[in-house]
């Protein structure tokens, strides 16, 4: 009788990890494939330095994704509290004994990687956010005291990163927490209010920025002012962009990346460069594959069955939206440069992580969409 219950249970959990949505993960790995194909071009054809790394670490990833995916997305909903405390308590050791890098303390050195918690702390906001109102009835949502909380769970690592300082990514944690608090049923005045107020604080906010974040919005509002100093990097991206053309240069043939004039081709631009290469239609393309998976993590979150899956897919996949829109907006010169990633395409261990977790969740909230959760 206990061998039929088990083989059963194997069964059930066999079946239910096939049912997961392999349309998603080639997505995911056509997208990072691209990444891989614009490292090596970035390091003048060779899979050194980048391309293997990435490879390597998409690996890692992958199997990080597969066992989060795998795991009951009850367990994840009884841990967003704790892994939010956890992610917390890293922001705090950076601040104490972080290491230093291009003038921001912002990764924690653990020999064989330099973890970067604002990533992750990205995932743990929603999680936690996403259990706050899983259980959340009209009435709570109407209720000033019950939206502090939520409110704090936002504010305080976001306090964290600025500190560090990382402007980008204390936005990209606001953005996709009031998205989940919109999502939950948050009354729109609320948005409202929050809005004039962050208009309305615009100035003070300016007294306290640093200088080089005064500079990057300056020359946003007009590059061509210091074309060889803080308007460099955008002048150079527009520039590439524009020689791309519509089929793009050929491959290995990009002219500003191949010549150096290119900066952070291997990171923050390299959307540039693939641009540059393979043209408005490899941009579309790459574009096209991103818009597929947004579209279908909104499918995983509409076909959950518990509020919890609902905001927690719905968030994450609003986590990658933003990762894609900043990126490619800033590289286009539509927005300050901000210094994220393009996620699975941009060279780093961290973002890639975080990023392959993050859909981990999402497809266990779709293979355990049917559980039930303790609230």
């Amino acid at each position: 009788m206990f061998q039929d219950m088990r083989l059963n249970t194997d069964q059930n959990l066999f079946q239910k990890f096939f049912s997961m949505s392999w349309g998603l993960l080639f997505l995911i790995t056509l997208m990072a494939c691209i990444g891989f194909v614009a490292l090596y071009s970035a390091a003048d054809g060779n899979l050194d330095p980048w391309a293997s790394r990435q490879m390597s670490r998409f690996a890692v990833g992958i199997i990080a994704l597969l066992i989060v995916a795998a795991i009951n997305i009850k367990w994840w909903f009884r841990l967003s509290y704790p892994i939010y405390i956890l992610g917390f308590i890293l922001l705090i050791i950076v601040e104490i004994m972080g290491f230093t890098g291009m003038g921001a303390q912002r990764w924690i050195n653990l020999g064989f990687i330099q973890l970067q918690p604002s990533e992750f702390m990205k995932i743990a906001v929603v999680m936690a956010l996403a259990r706050y109102f899983h259980a959340a009835s009209e009435q709570d949502l109407c209720a000033l005291k019950f939206l502090i909380p939520p409110f704090l769970l936002i504010a305080l690592p976001v306090g964290l990163v600025l500190l560090q300082p990382d402007l980008g990514t204390s936005l990209m944690i606001v953005m996709a927490g009031i998205t989940v608090i919109f999502l939950a049923g948050a009354p729109l005045w609320l948005f409202f209010l929050g809005g004039g107020t962050a208009l309305a604080s615009l100035p003070v906010a300016w007294y306290f920025m640093h200088d080089y974040q005064k500079k990057r919005v300056m020359t946003f509002l007009n590059p061509e002012s210091d074309p060889l100093g803080s308007g460099y990097h955008i002048t150079q991206s527009k520039i590439a962009l524009g020689s791309g053309g519509i089929e793009g240069k050929g491959f290995l043939e990009g002219t500003q990346s191949r010549l150096n004039f290119l900066p952070e081709k291997q990171t923050d631009f390299i959307f540039t460069l693939w641009a540059e290469e393979w043209g408005l239609f490899g941009g579309l393309f790459l574009l096209g594959v991103a818009t597929l998976i947004l579209a279908y993590g909104f499918w995983i979150a509409a076909k959950c069955r518990h509020n919890f899956g609902r905001l927690l897919v719905m968030g994450l996949t609003t986590n990658f939206f933003l990762y894609v829109f900043i990126n490619i907006a800033m590289v286009m010169g539509l927005i300050p440069v901000v210094g994220a990633p393009l996620p699975l395409v941009s060279y780093g261990g961290t973002s890639m992580l975080a990023v392959l977790i993050a859909f981990g969740l999402i497809l266990s909230s779709q293979i355990h969409r049917d559980s039930k959760l303790l609230s």
